[in-house]
């Protein structure tokens, strides 16, 4: 079994729900999307480059899907913390899933992608 998949397997629920509907929001975006496994955990590519990554918030203990050029973006569901690249968007697994929210901040960054 690939690491990868092994990531999405060993999670329990509702935690694995939430990373597995995330998976194919992101992936659904663009064709040119890909999953990698790197660093450690799910990370997702566009056109080769590195574009967001799937992991748990130790503190909040939600996941959250990282967006590689959040610094760009500005949302108030996107948290900063003390990366100087990246924001963050929790999701709370408890709670459904704000499908539209998650499309139109992850159709803007990859918008800077395709647009420079």
């Amino acid at each position: 079994m690939k690491p990868i998949d092994n990531f999405y397997l060993q999670q329990q629920e509702p935690y694995k729900s939430t990373f597995l509907a995330l998976k194919e929001i992101i992936l659904s975006l663009d064709q040119d999307i890909s999953e990698e496994w790197k660093y450690g955990m799910p990370f997702f590519y566009y056109d080769r480059k590195m574009f967001c990554y799937l992991w748990k918030h130790k503190k909040y203990d939600q996941p959250y899907i990282g967006i590689v050029e959040g610094k760009r973006l500005d949302d108030p569901m996107l948290i900063q913390e003390k990366r100087a690249r990246m924001k963050i968007m929790l999701i709370d697994p408890t709670k459904d899933i704000p499908f539209k929210k998650i499309n139109n901040i992850l159709t803007q960054a990859l918008n800077l992608y395709k647009t420079g």
